[in-house]
């Protein structure tokens, strides 16, 4: 053999080593490469359910080529810094709430809006409906530079949490309310009496249990899932708000795959948005009941009229100063039967 010969087989072999270790693995005939996906609650969450969907179908229309390495509990960051990364490129898919999606994008803020959905049928339909969820991504890609959104899921009814009892809304007048930094919570919680205070979910436990505030507000699991119960053991079923969430994906990942792989990529996000709002909600029930279990005070029937009653007149409202964006969408959610 040449020495021609001998530092090529050299270089080809370097060359094949740096592609495995950024992701990619070539052959002759496919390149096999796993995704960087991270968010950050518990793999137990919702969330979960939604990335192991993902998973599955990716590897199943890519024929095993493609899959996700999950970071969950926030091990590259909360929801903002994730943001922050995936835009830059150091991580290829993120999933967030739909509330801090609209630190980026305002009019995302649409889906925070009170009392928006009727009853979890009406949340599950519309989080599975192609055209919500194509006005949704088209209003990300007129306002966000860097990456863009895949499809929707949900965790579920947001409801509050404290150390005493909410049961209509007299009891959450003048009390300490942790909200995601939107301005519909912005304009929602203080119709209903309460102060407003932001801070990044990680420090809500924390918070709950020295008084800095005297309510927050989450999903049922994910009060369970992070033991959030320990220092605010009322769970008020106050059902205000969706718990509604995107995946995203970093543009520098997008244009990196052919048009069939981004073909496979979006048909994931779309088997996502179509099974994983019904395994959620009965996640939140799964969750409720084990929580009683723990011996939570589950408050069941708590009068939402006056919540309801200060929330109408805001939806219309705050949609038109969000943006054109978003009263498309407030009527495509109105609309579904």
């Amino acid at each position: 053999m040449s020495v021609q010969s001998i530092a090529r087989r050299a270089l080809l072999g370097s060359a094949v080593f740096m592609l495995a270790a950024s992701g990619w693995v070539a052959d002759a005939t496919a390149q096999n490469r796993a995704f960087s996906f991270a968010y950050d609650q518990p793999p137990t969450t919702a969330y979960g359910i939604a990335a192991n969907i993902f998973d599955a179908k990716l590897k199943e229309l890519s024929g095993g080529k493609m899959s996700i390495n999950q970071f969950p509990g926030a091990q590259l960051g909360q929801e903002p810094q994730m943001l922050q990364k995936m835009r830059a490129g150091d991580i290829d898919f993120v999933i967030t709430s739909t509330a801090n999606a609209s630190t980026l994008a305002p009019q995302a803020g649409v889906f925070s809006l009170h009392f928006l959905f009727r009853d979890q049928a009406h949340l599950a339909k519309a989080l599975a409906d192609p055209g919500i969820s194509l006005a949704f991504r088209e209003m990300i890609k007129d306002q966000v530079q860097g990456a863009q959104v895949l499809g929707l899921l949900t965790m579920g009814m947001r409801s509050m949490y404290s150390k005493k009892e909410v049961r209509s809304v007299d009891d959450v007048k003048g009390q300490k309310v942790r909200v995601q930094a939107t301005k519909t919570e912005d304009t929602h919680f203080p119709a209903y009496g309460a102060q407003t205070v932001h801070m990044p979910f990680g420090e809500v436990y924390t918070s709950l249990q020295t008084g800095v505030v005297n309510i927050a507000e989450n999903g049922v699991n994910v009060y369970l899932a992070n033991k959030h119960y320990e220092v605010a053991p009322v769970l008020s079923m106050t059902e205000h708000e969706a718990n509604n969430n995107c995946i995203w994906v970093s543009d520098k990942t997008w244009t990196s795959l052919s048009p069939e792989q981004q073909q496979w990529v979006q048909a994931a996000a779309s088997e996502v948005s179509r099974l994983e709002p019904a395994l959620a909600l009965k996640l939140e029930k799964d969750s409720g009941d084990k929580l009683k279990s723990l011996g939570v005070k589950v408050v069941e029937n708590v009068d939402k009229s006056g919540f309801m009653k200060a929330a109408a007149p805001i939806q219309d409202q705050l949609a038109a100063e969000l943006g054109p964006h978003s009263v498309k969408i407030l009527k495509l959610v109105r609309d579904i039967k």
